[in-house]
């Protein structure tokens, strides 16, 4: 098989190239080692029986975790909006400190719930800046690890109920051991209004995730279970074609035989390299999903567990993101998602890098690496070793694509 582009994975980055791609006439095979499509956007559709039975809801499940799109970039919101329509979902979180609920992020709701003699913007403040001592003033003290950085930006008070331990729970590790550096600054709103994105737009596609992925990659071949640390490749200078042969057991595997000039790498990094600078490091979340027998179970998409009490960090109520009104109670049960985070092992799927001086270093080792790589694109999360939100991934995808172009031209 022979193609213009060989694109490994099949996340926004992989799939945007891929539409972009066959507009420009290009030919295209996509590759995913899991068994579907759509990389951590993906949706399992969960269908749910009308009450009398007659007739039955489906509710999109977000497998691999909330995926709320938002950006204020038009381009990109007209982009997505030309393949799937989407709706107006606007995300509000709230935080579960012990049962008490705060919202967020951190507002004029929070802090009156927070301190309820607290009823202005200028009082809000103040109670802030009295909390955030020692670490206000000229002469203040450099905070040197992630708790006297959260204590310096929003006092004592929030640190301790809503990111110490939620904190803690995230990364594995005690704040006092976290550098300063992972929070380089936290949002105070001095307004009534949790929406979380500062965005112009945001919200899910109607019909769920799923309808973006197979609209951006309709008309593409691709080919799941097909694990690209498997393959064997080599590059022919003379043609400047990529040889890329798969040696695994599994037979559909083995029959995977394709010569492509670029390839489009969406998989780790180090991966790719075959950890020759060593490996970087990960945090990995695990979901525990079950369907409960009441239409409403916590009457929010996104609730988080501040405290230790809980061992996960939040739960995710799947039906709030699609479904509103008189919808969420014409649909008799609901699906929920406790969400656990963890350290990384092998066989685990890999979520957030690890923000930290070693595994920065040696992400940019391994960026040079890359750019050295012929015929090559590094993109995406795993692709670049930094987290990034959806749109940001997307405007990338575009950018590159519009960079194939000119050079096709000459």
């Amino acid at each position: 098989m022979s193609f213009d582009y060989l694109i490994v994975g099949s996340g926004l980055f992989g799939a945007t190239i891929a539409y972009k791609a066959r507009q420009a006439g290009k030919t295209c095979l996509v590759i995913d080692k899991r068994p579907h499509l759509g990389g951590n956007v993906y949706c399992e559709p969960v269908a749910v029986a009308d009450a009398d039975g007659k007739g039955e809801h489906v509710i999109n499940v977000h497998k691999y975790g909330a995926h709320i799109f938002h950006t204020s970039n038009k381009e990109v919101w007209d982009f997505v909006n030309g393949i799937v329509e989407f709706n107006r979902y606007t995300n509000c979180p709230v935080a579960n400190y012990k049962g008490e609920l705060y919202n967020l992020p951190f507002n004029m709701n929070t802090f009156n719930k927070m301190w309820p003699d607290v009823h202005t913007p200028a009082e809000a403040m103040a109670r802030i800046e009295e909390q955030r001592a020692p670490f206000n003033g000229a002469h203040a003290p450099i905070p040197q690890n992630l708790e006297e950085q959260a204590i310096s930006l929003v006092g004592h008070d929030i640190y301790t109920k809503l990111i110490k331990d939620y904190t803690e729970k995230q990364w594995g590790r005690d704040c006092k051991d976290l550098p300063a550096f992972i929070i380089k600054r936290l949002p105070v709103r001095l307004i009534f209004d949790n929406n979380y994105f500062n965005d112009r737009y945001q919200g899910i596609p109607i019909g769920g995730y799923n309808k973006l992925i197979d609209g951006l990659l309709e008309g593409t071949e691709c080919m799941t279970g097909i694990d690209f640390k498997d393959c064997e490749r080599s590059f022919n200078s003379e043609t400047g074609l990529w040889d890329v042969r798969c040696s695994s057991l599994n037979v559909q595997c083995s029959m995977f035989n394709v010569q492509c000039g670029k390839i489009i790498y969406t998989g780790p990094i180090d991966e790719y390299f075959g950890y020759r600078l060593g490996k970087l490091d990960w945090r990995t979340v695990s979901f525990k999903t079950r369907i409960e027998d009441t239409p409403n179970y916590q009457g929010n998409a996104v609730v988080n567990y501040t405290s230790h009490d809980e061992p996960y960090t939040r739960v995710i109520e799947h039906k709030h993101f699609e479904m509103f009104g008189q919808e969420v109670y014409d649909c008799p049960k609901t699906v929920v998602s406790e969400e656990y985070s963890t350290e990384y092992q092998e066989g685990m799927e890999q979520f957030y890098p690890v923000n930290d001086e070693r595994n920065n270093k040696l992400a940019e080792q391994y960026r040079a690496l890359a750019e050295q790589e012929k015929n090559v694109v590094f993109g995406g999360r795993l692709g670049q070793y930094r987290y990034y939100d959806m749109a940001p991934v997307i405007e990338q995808a575009l950018k590159a694509s519009e960079a194939f172009r000119r050079c096709s031209l000459g």
